[in-house]
């Protein structure tokens, strides 16, 4: 755990890229996130150095040093989600991943899953962990969890092992997460148990806290008018206008969200912020459950060309109505583009009632008392 202050040498890639966002104006200087930037920096230049070589031989020959990871946490708008996206696309490690950690886990249960119903029939008691840790060794010397919590019994008593075997292959984690490591599982069933791996989490990361004075992800929507009501140039200029200030003018590239095995399209994301047309969220065969993993996914969603509902677009109003059910009980922030204004948006008799309480939850996602608000912790996504 940090106790004395870091030396921010300010030349690394992290440190450079954040100084940049301050003069542009994207960002004030904060001194935490400056002590961050520089362990991130750290990291990043001991993984180029120190390069993870896969073969037996390299290894036995010509084993690495190890290289510390990072636990950032602290509470939500302290610009956590912002440094790991600086230091993601800056570290040069080529076998690197990035990740939900609650999507993490679950595919760690599925992968331990397949094993036992595979390794039944062939009479096979081996271990799953070390059956479905052999992968990721092999794919990603550097592992990135965002919002590492844990909520259940199951991934309690499963991380000491798991991370045990990850640790000693030599795979770098860098995680953010609300809370500190001693806080993790607090108050959960047989906690004793998990203190063990709370142990091994701070012996491979250095656990770095951010105490901003500041809640930069709030401070973006202040004054802010959230929603565009009309179509053309004037709507698609003003949420221009909102999606520049919600990612500091940070460069936005696709990306995708994992859910039930198949990815999300993310046609614009940035900064924990990501944009969609109408049509990629609605207009396609989405559930429940993807809504949830990209409610989980981000923080800030923008969404053009909200339409005016008619009988001809009943599944696609079902689709409206259940993201923004997800993305309110998530506490997630939302600008919008609409045709027409809220209170019409919904001409469908099948769907009116239910778009009698999208409407009144769209009015309220546009109030100051909710954008002022953090995420809810509504435990992990589902599998």
């Amino acid at each position: 755990m940090i106790s004395e202050p870091l030396t921010v040498p300010g030349d690394g890639l992290v440190s450079v890229a954040y100084a940049a966002l301050i003069e542009r104006g994207a960002l004030h200087r904060d001194p935490a996130q400056l002590e961050a930037a520089g362990l991130l920096d750290d990291i990043a230049r001991a993984l180029e150095k120190n390069p993870r070589n896969v073969g037996f031989l390299a290894r036995l020959f010509d084993a690495p040093a190890k290289v510390t990871g990072a636990y950032l946490h602290g509470d939500v708008g302290r610009g956590k989600t912002m440094l790991m996206d600086l230091f993601y696309s800056s570290v040069a490690e080529p076998r690197k991943r990035r990740v939900h950690f609650h999507q993490f886990m679950d595919e760690i249960h599925v992968g331990i899953a397949q094993f036992r119903k595979k390794a039944k029939a062939r009479g096979d008691d081996s271990d799953p962990i070390a059956a479905v840790v052999k992968p990721i060794i092999k794919t990603s010397r550097l592992l990135c969890l965002d919002e590492f919590h844990v909520h259940d019994i199951t991934n309690a008593m499963l991380l000491q092992r798991l991370f045990e075997q990850l640790f000693a292959n030599g795979v770098v984690l860098v995680a953010t997460s609300n809370v500190a490591p001693d806080g993790l599982y607090k108050d959960g069933l047989n906690r004793h148990l998990f203190l063990p791996f709370i142990e091994l989490l701070k012996a491979n990361t250095t656990v770095a806290a951010l105490p901003a004075a500041r809640d930069y992800r709030r401070e973006k929507f202040v004054g802010q008018k959230v929603y565009a009501i009309g179509e053309g140039d004037a709507a698609r200029a003003r949420m221009d206008k909102l999606w520049t200030r919600v990612t500091g003018g940070v460069e936005a590239r696709p990306t995708s969200v994992e859910s039930l095995g198949r990815q999300i399209h993310v046609p614009l994301a940035a900064m924990g912020a990501a944009r969609f047309d109408f049509a990629d969220l609605c207009e396609k065969p989405l559930g429940v459950r993807d809504y949830v993993r990209l409610a989980h996914a981000f923080d800030t969603i923008l969404i053009d060309d909200v339409p005016q509902f008619s009988r001809v677009r009943t599944d696609a109003a079902k689709r409206f109505i259940l993201l923004i059910d997800n993305l309110y009980d998530r506490g997630v922030k939302l600008g919008a583009s609409f045709a027409v204004p809220i209170e019409a948006l919904g001409q469908d008799d099948k769907t009116r009632f239910e778009f009698a309480r999208t409407a009144s939850r769209l009015m309220e996602m546009s109030s100051d008392e909710y954008l002022a608000q953090a995420l809810r912790d509504t435990g992990p996504p589902e599998a």
